[in-house]
């Protein structure tokens, strides 16, 4: 099986993607759509959602998200760390409004708190920490699956006024902009599968070209409303202050909390890096739909997050791969000295006899 490999050259620090969201943000401060533009870039950036989720679930293998069930305890695992304690974590920083947050920005942290997990880029560094891929691939679409319906319900449960309106209406936006796309990919799959695989290259940029083209129509809409002036420096700094430390707990938790569960080197991997990240791909979408005219404050703290996860699994990755012979040698090591006192046993109990 060839491994997937993060395609960023070893001299840029910042994933290429990001520079085109933060190109399609600078795009959007200097030439917002305003008026007819604005209604057809809305419009178009509806479509524009509907048709990811629709190759989500025409991508997803129905077949491999049932088998990765199996592993039942790594995928609650997982799903805990994503939709319990990312939450809570999030519900406890409401605690830093309006010292460290402002509410706009607290909104947004939560929201990056109620996101499924990454699946791309979860394979990509397990791969290279030299962890179990199959699961990390089985989780990441795992916790994608169920994020499609558990981070809406999250969202009304916990956002509640702050949620840019969130009501029933949205609901309804949220199963038929979301999740009929999704079921119709599932459906047609078998027959569009094959063309899809084929066109793998091709269909990935459609999927970053759609998302930057929801993130113009979003900060588009923030520009015209004067919702930036809202956000100084320092309260950049601060969100990203709060942001690393989130991290930093999220990668602390799944990794001795993995430890302590019993799970082997390969799991305890996957673990960590689908536990501990979250997607700006289906984050995106989700929220044009969440919150309409206020996605582009509310995104903010997911898009710096998801640099910040980039940037910090890649070193703990290539660590994990250096570690890798070291542990193996130390555990064939306990192995051969259980099996010489096994041995040992067996001696002194057949000389008792």
């Amino acid at each position: 099986m060839r491994r997937p490999q993060l395609r960023n050259p070893s001299w840029l620090p910042v994933d290429g993607f990001i520079l085109a969201l933060v190109g399609t943000v600078g795009l959007a401060a200097l030439l917002p759509a305003r008026g007819t533009a604005a209604t057809v870039a809305d419009n178009a950036s509806t479509g524009a959602v509907a048709l990811l989720f629709f190759l989500y679930g025409a991508r997803l293998s129905t077949r491999e998200a049932l088998a990765g069930m199996r592993s039942w305890r790594l995928h609650l695992t997982v799903l805990a760390c994503t939709f319990v304690i990312f939450p809570l974590l999030g519900l406890a920083a409401r605690g830093l409004v309006p010292y460290v947050l402002t509410q706009p920005l607290y909104t947004g942290l939560l929201f990056l708190c109620l996101v499924p997990s990454t699946v791309q880029s979860s394979i990509a560094f397990t791969s290279i920490a030299r962890g179990n891929v199959a699961a990390a691939i089985c989780a990441g679409s795992f916790s994608s699956l169920v994020g499609i319906v558990l981070t809406p319900l999250l969202a009304a449960l916990l956002l509640g006024g702050d949620g840019g309106g969130f009501s029933a209406r949205s609901l309804v936006s949220i199963v038929f902009q979301l999740l009929v796309p999704f079921l119709a990919g599932q459906l047609l799959r078998r027959w569009i599968g094959g063309f899809l695989t084929r066109h793998k290259k091709i269909l990935g940029f459609v999927d970053r070209g759609s998302i930057l083209f929801v993130v113009y129509s979003a900060f588009s809409t923030g520009m015209v409303e004067g919702i930036w002036r809202q956000v100084s420096p320092w309260q950049l700094l601060s969100l990203l202050g709060v942001e690393a430390v989130l991290l930093a707990l999220m990668l602390t938790i799944t990794s001795y909390g993995s430890k302590k569960a019993g799970f082997p080197r390969g799991d305890r991997i996957a673990v960590t890096f689908a536990g501990s990240k979250k997607s700006l791909a289906a984050g995106l979408p989700m929220a044009t739909v969440l919150f309409g005219g206020g996605a582009g404050l509310a995104v903010l703290p997911l898009m710096l997050f998801h640099q910040m996860q980039l940037m910090v699994c890649a070193v703990l990755a290539k660590r994990y791969a250096a570690r890798a012979p070291e542990e193996a040698e130390t555990a064939a090591a306990t192995g051969t000295g259980q099996a010489r006192r096994g041995e040992r046993a067996e001696v002194v109990g057949a000389s008792g006899r």
